[in-house]
């Protein structure tokens, strides 16, 4: 590992131990060149998840695309951000546990709404409003019928 103050090749981990997350190892390092210390962060090198869209097309899987539905279905609704990177981190670790190198966009969006309706049924009909492209009214009502039974 370079020390990122030198540049010297030669460094020595002093302290290791699991990160916040225990999904990384944090290493502290010391440089043998200048003496400068450092933390790095080693962690499990995955396979690109790709998401299969609607209309077929494949793109790869963004963490930061699913945050920002749930943020937008749950603004302005008692749901804390530690609620929705929770609810996140669920479904990626349902998706990733899946094995699967492709998934469809249906299987993470139903993942995401089931988790969505135990949290809050308002911020659930919110997303699920937008997900499955409610073309009207009564598409909404039906949902809401649903979910109130």
């Amino acid at each position: 590992m370079k020390c990122p103050f030198c540049n010297h090749e030669n460094t020595r981990v002093i302290d290791s131990r699991p990160a916040e997350d225990n999904n990384s190892i944090r290493r502290r390092r010391v440089c043998d060149e200048c003496g400068k210390r450092f933390t790095t962060y080693e962690k499990i090198e995955t396979i690109p998840l790709i998401i299969i869209k609607k209309d077929q097309n494949r793109e790869t899987y963004d963490r930061s695309k699913i945050e920002a539905g749930v943020l937008r279905a749950c603004h302005k609704r008692p749901v804390s951000v530690a609620q929705i990177t929770q609810l996140v981190d669920e479904v990626e670790n349902e998706i990733s546990g899946m094995e699967e190198r492709e998934i469809q966009s249906a299987i993470v969006g139903e993942r995401i709404m089931n988790k969505l309706k135990e949290l809050d049924p308002v911020a659930y009909v919110r997303f699920a409003s937008v997900y499955r492209e409610f073309k009207d009214v009564n598409t909404f009502m039906d949902e809401l019928r649903k979910v109130l039974k």
